[in-house]
C-alpha cells in the first residue's frame, strides 16, 4: 500500500496498514533543528517522517495584488509595513510570531467596492506552472497524496478588513461580509481552475481558515450558515466535481459547527487544536462515521518534553482514531521551536510504534 492509497484509505475509513501521517513546522523550528543537525529544511524533516502528503500547488490567498510589501518603518527590534492586503501590520525581527494588527485601507462597504471588490475579481496570481508540475510529478512518483492549498472566505475576510470590523459587520453590514465571501470564493475557484486544466490533477483539496477562538466559533452558527456556509459548500463542490477530497482547517473549538462542516462537503477535520477544548476522543464517538479527523496530537505536551507523558498522549489519540479507521497523525497545530530535533525524532518512532493496524 503506498502513501496515495493509505490516505484515501483512512478518509474513507477503509481498512489500511497504517495511521498516514503529514506535519507543519514553525520557521524557527526548522532553524533550531538545523543547528541540532538536521540536513535540509521542512522539506527533510518531512521526509524523516515518512510523511504520506505533499502540497502541490502555492498558498492560493485571493489577495488584491498590490506589488508586494511596502516598508514604512523599521527599528532594531520590529518592522512596520504594508501587505498585499492593504493592511499595515508590525513584525518581530527575532522571532517568528502573529503579525500585531495596526490598520486597514478597506475598512468599510464604500472602501470594498471602491478599490477592493473589482481589483479581486480581475487579477490572478502569478504562478510558475513548470515548477508546480516538476513537484506534482515527483510526489506521484513518491507515492504520496497530493493536494492543492487554498484559503477560505472567512480568512480572506479577516485579512481584508482585521478581526474587529469584520466581527462587528457580521452583525452590522452582513450585505458586505456575503459580499467579500462570494467574490474572494469566486477568485479562489478561478485560480483552482486554472492549476486544474495545467494537468496537475491531486488528490485533494486544503482548505485554511481559522474560524474560531479557545472557546468558540468567531461568529454564531447562524450567521456561519447565512454568510460563509455558502462558499464552502462552492469550495467543497468544486473539489468533489473534479475528484478530490476536501481537508478544512481551522485553530479554535470549532464544536459547534461540525454538523454544518460535514453538510458542506468537508470529508477532514485538522488540526483538532486541543487548548481550544477539541479531543477526537469526544469527536469520533458523535461524528467518526461522517468525518475524518487529523491531528490533534497536543503540543503542549510535546513542549513539555516528558517522553513518557508524549508516549501517552500519541498513544491515546492514535487508538481513539484508529478505532474507525479515519485518522491521520499530525499535531494539533504546528511543531513549536520549544521541540528539539532529538525529541522529534523520539516522537516519529513512537508514531511508528503505536500507528499500526493489526
Amino acid at each position: 500500500m503506498n502513501s496515495r492509497d493509505r490516505v484515501n484509505a483512512a478518509i474513507e475509513r477503509r481498512p489500511h496498514d497504517r495511521v498516514p501521517r503529514h506535519e507543519t513546522f514553525w520557521e524557527d523550528t526548522i532553524r533550531r533543528w538545523i543547528g541540532e543537525g538536521l540536513a535540509g529544511g521542512a522539506k527533510e524533516a518531512l521526509e524523516h517522517l515518512r510523511s504520506d502528503m505533499a502540497g502541490v500547488s502555492p498558498f492560493l490567498w485571493p489577495s488584491p495584488c498590490r506589488k508586494g510589501e511596502e516598508t514604512i518603518s523599521e527599528d532594531s527590534q520590529t518592522r512596520i509595513f504594508k501587505d498585499s492586503w492593504g493592511a499595515t501590520l508590525r513584525l518581530f525581527k527575532d522571532h517568528q510570531t502573529t503579525p500585531e494588527h495596526l490598520g486597514w485601507e478597506c475598512d468599510s462597504p464604500e472602501a470594498w467596492h471602491a478599490s477592493f471588490r473589482e481589483r479581486i475579481l480581475s487579477t490572478d496570481p502569478s504562478i510558475d506552472i513548470g515548477a508546480l508540475l516538476e513537484s506534482d510529478r515527483a510526489a506521484k512518483a513518491r507515492g504520496q497524496w497530493r493536494f492543492f492549498t487554498v484559503v477560505e472566505p472567512f480568512e480572506s475576510m479577516r485579512k481584508l478588513v482585521g478581526d474587529v470590523e469584520s466581527m462587528m459587520a457580521i452583525k452590522e453590514e452582513p450585505e458586505w461580509i456575503a459580499d467579500m465571501a462570494e467574490v474572494t470564493t469566486t477568485r479562489s475557484l478561478r485560480s483552482l481552475e486554472g492549476l486544474y486544466r495545467s494537468e496537475i490533477c491531486p488528490d485533494g483539496l486544503w482548505i485554511y481558515g481559522d474560524m474560531a477562538f479557545n472557546h468558540a466559533t468567531f461568529c454564531s452558527p447562524g450567521d456561519y450558515r447565512d454568510l460563509i456556509w455558502p462558499q464552502h459548500k462552492r469550495l467543497c463542490d468544486w473539489a468533489h466535481g473534479h475528484g478530490m477530497k476536501t481537508i478544512y482547517h481551522s485553530d479554535g473549538n470549532i464544536n459547534a459547527v461540525i454538523g454544518q462542516f460535514i453538510e458542506a462537503g468537508i470529508d477532514v477535520l485538522q488540526p483538532l487544536e486541543c487548548k481550544a477544548g477539541m479531543d477526537i476522543r469526544k469527536l469520533i464517538p458523535e461524528y467518526g462515521e461522517q468525518v475524518s479527523f487529523f491531528g490533534n496530537i497536543d503540543v503542549m505536551v510535546l513542549i513539555r518534553g516528558d517522553i513518557d507523558e508524549i508516549e501517552q498522549e500519541i498513544k491515546k489519540k492514535l487508538s481513539a482514531g484508529m478505532a474507525t479507521r479515519g485518522y491521520i497523525c499530525h499535531s494539533d497545530h504546528s511543531i513549536p521551536p520549544q521541540v528539539s530535533w532529538e525529541l522529534y525524532q523520539k516522537i516519529v518512532t513512537l508514531i511508528d510504534k503505536h500507528g499500526v493496524y493489526t
